[in-house]
């Protein structure tokens, strides 16, 4: 097969597939985000259905988690970034030891986000097995992106923010 007949043939099927791809090819679509209920520290109740309609940022972890510990301040610094937006984010602890203090440890740590506490009956309805686990939701209420990120620098956390914010 010459070159000429082999670009040839690469053009027309491209065109093809191209073609059969516009007319086919179904928009994905995103999982629903389950609904739920918790209470912080202060007895306080949270409920992803109070929120609809706002993109919301979950962080899934817990007081012993070392990666949670390094993820946090890049989830606090884009919190803070986008503190003039709709954007929820909260935390969810689970998994924890007796007699751990959530909120008082993220507190420490100069995290202001909403801390969830005894969340692990939300964890097993999210399918999270391990800490830190981000769950991203958007405004529709659908689950766009979950990551087990430790890197509080990954543009990734940075481009997700953005991609909630945009729709």
């Amino acid at each position: 097969m010459t070159f000429s007949t082999l670009v040839l043939l690469l053009v027309f099927f491209s065109a093809g597939v191209h073609a059969d791809d516009s007319q086919f090819t179904p928009e994905y679509q995103f999982p629903q985000a389950k609904p739920f209920t918790l209470n912080d520290a202060q007895g306080n109740e949270w409920s992803l259905a109070e929120h609809a309609g706002k993109p919301v940022v979950i962080h899934f972890w817990a007081t012993w988690c070392p990666y949670c510990k390094k993820l946090q301040p890049g989830l606090e610094r884009l919190r803070l970034a986008n503190l003039d937006s709709d954007l929820e984010m909260i935390a969810i602890s689970f998994n924890e030891d007796k007699g751990a203090e959530p909120a008082e440890v993220l507190k420490s740590r100069g995290m202001g986000m909403n801390t969830l506490i005894e969340g692990d009956s939300v964890a097993d309805l999210y399918g999270v097995t391990g800490t830190p686990t981000t769950v991203f939701i958007n405004r529709a209420g659908q689950l766009v992106w979950l990551t087990r990120i430790s890197d509080p620098d990954s543009p990734k956390l940075d481009q997700a923010i953005e991609f909630l914010l945009s729709e």
